[in-house]
């Protein structure tokens, strides 16, 4: 669990980088569709910074799904909002009203109380199936990506943020359906493409989810995307559990973390202004 909470620091400071290098990338002009969107952020030293970020955060959750289950990790990941939050109240000139101070305690709340109830990974592979069926969802959202700036005005946050937290959600699927890091077997195993295609596609379309239409809809869609679907995956074919006798505990506390996270979805993206002292 400190794992998933190491990684959620990761990835929420690194929304505060990455939103404001997508905006600097969208204000910048240059022809071409989401692609060529992403490619100049990647020009961004904060947008490499957020990335790097991106990829500790990546090992630590690597780590937590090894040790415990997904809904867990999944709701500690969205508490990243709270995180993202107070990193832009200290650094960015942003300001948290009470109501949004409080959404930052239901989060830590809330993962306390799963903390408490969680029990160990599940032991099941899932059905063969379940490999490529991740496979086609990482396929599905790739292209959603790719044709995010066609997508029609209305309902474009909403399709993009769901389409990142599907990506994401691949990708804590898809490490748990990986059981040899030998490089023949990863390379046999179509978990291992489904979660790197899934962690492309994901950031594709939060990258033309934090420049375009609204980001507060976008980053709740994420939210909702990204912790209910793969919960459901762990705990009905994956074999997740609680404690014994404690799974209203967890049911009220992941309702709990991933209530706070959507009250903080605004901080799906930074402001535009400059980090203060940069």
């Amino acid at each position: 669990m400190l794992c998933a909470l190491g990684a959620a620091v990761c990835f929420g400071t690194a929304t505060v980088w990455q939103a404001v290098a997508a905006r600097a990338a969208g204000t910048a002009g240059g022809s071409g569709g989401e692609a060529a969107l992403l490619l100049r952020a990647v020009r961004q030293w904060r947008y490499l910074a957020g990335l790097a970020l991106d990829g500790l955060g990546f090992l630590l959750q690597v780590a937590a799904l090894r040790s415990v289950p997904i809904y867990a990790v999944g709701a500690a990941l969205a508490s990243s909002l709270a995180v993202t939050a107070v990193v832009a109240a200290r650094l960015l000139r942003v300001r948290l009203s009470g109501a949004e101070w409080g959404a930052v305690g239901v989060v830590c709340a809330g993962l306390a109380m799963l903390g408490a109830a969680s029990g160990t990974e599940g032991g099941r592979s899932g059905p063969g199936a379940l490999k490529y069926v991740m496979l086609a969802v990482a396929v599905g959202v790739l292209l959603l990506g790719l044709a995010g700036g066609r997508l029609p005005e209305r309902g474009r946050a909403l399709l993009l943020g769901l389409g990142a937290g599907f990506g994401f959600g691949v990708v804590e699927v898809a490490v748990r359906l990986i059981d040899s890091p030998a490089l023949s077997d990863l390379l046999a195993n179509p978990a291992s493409y489904a979660l790197l295609l899934g962690g492309g596609a994901a950031f594709l379309c939060l990258t033309s989810a934090l420049q375009r239409g609204s980001v507060t809809t976008a980053t709740a869609a994420m939210v909702i995307g990204e912790t209910v679907g793969p919960a459901l995956v762990g705990v009905v074919w994956l074999g997740d559990r609680t404690r014994e006798g404690w799974g209203w505990l967890a049911v009220a506390g992941f309702l709990v973390a991933v209530a706070g996270a959507l009250g903080l979805a605004r901080f799906g993206e930074a402001p535009a202004e400059e980090p203060v002292g940069v």
